[in-house]
């Protein structure tokens, strides 16, 4: 009788097969267009996301995990390079615009590798799974904003093209708690959803096996 081969998404991550990726945390996307959003938004952000971000990235360094960060910008001056849906919608950021950096707060240091994407998913617009092959990772932490847009899509496309897949949910923001409660619901079967404190743990027993 053939062996069934078991494998686990909530498996133990690994030196040198572990990366963290921030999902568009850009001056331009730190205060939401409709008022009525902003209050619940920037408290999270102030609070919350960012503090467990900021949390993240130290400690992905200071175990010397790949650190990615995509963006979203034109690679163009006027913008024709971008997806159908931002020349819709229509979001342009052109590549000299200083609202397009990411906060200082997260400000990407030498090798953390900055992804600029003119589409809602990192996998669809960047060359994000070749490097991440590249690196060798197996594991790949996820942390940003919107709970509900980019952060999603790249949790199902990692997901889909074999990462196993970690979201620090304290470490993400969208615009309401309901909008956050049900992204997590709806995309929560493609990756292990916790919080910052149980990855940094997590990340902890990466520096006890080297």
């Amino acid at each position: 009788m053939e062996k069934i081969l078991m494998i686990h998404r909530d498996s133990r991550m690994r030196s040198g097969r572990t990366a963290l990726l921030l999902v568009d945390m850009q001056t331009v996307w730190m205060h939401p267009c409709d008022k009525n959003d902003a209050a619940y938004f920037t408290t999270r952000n102030a609070t919350l996301a960012v503090p467990n971000q900021q949390r993240l990235l130290q400690g992905a360094r200071n175990a010397g995990l790949d650190v990615l960060h995509t963006i979203i910008r034109s690679l163009r001056s006027d913008g024709r390079d971008r997806s159908l849906d931002h020349k819709l919608t229509p979001i342009h950021i052109a590549p000299d615009d200083p609202a397009g950096d990411i906060i200082p707060e997260l400000t990407p240091r030498q090798d953390e590798i900055v992804l600029p994407k003119t589409s809602s998913g990192v996998f669809n617009s960047t060359n994000i799974d070749y490097i991440l092959r590249n690196l060798g990772t197996d594991h790949l932490v996820i942390a940003g904003q919107l709970t509900d847009q980019c952060v999603d899509m790249a949790v199902r496309d990692a997901a889909d093209r074999g990462y196993r897949v970690l979201l620090a949910e304290d470490a993400c923001a969208t615009y309401s708690q309901d909008r956050h409660d049900a992204a997590l619901r709806a995309f929560g079967g493609y990756c292990v959803v916790t919080s910052t404190s149980d990855i940094l743990a997590r990340i902890e027993e990466i520096e006890t096996d080297v």
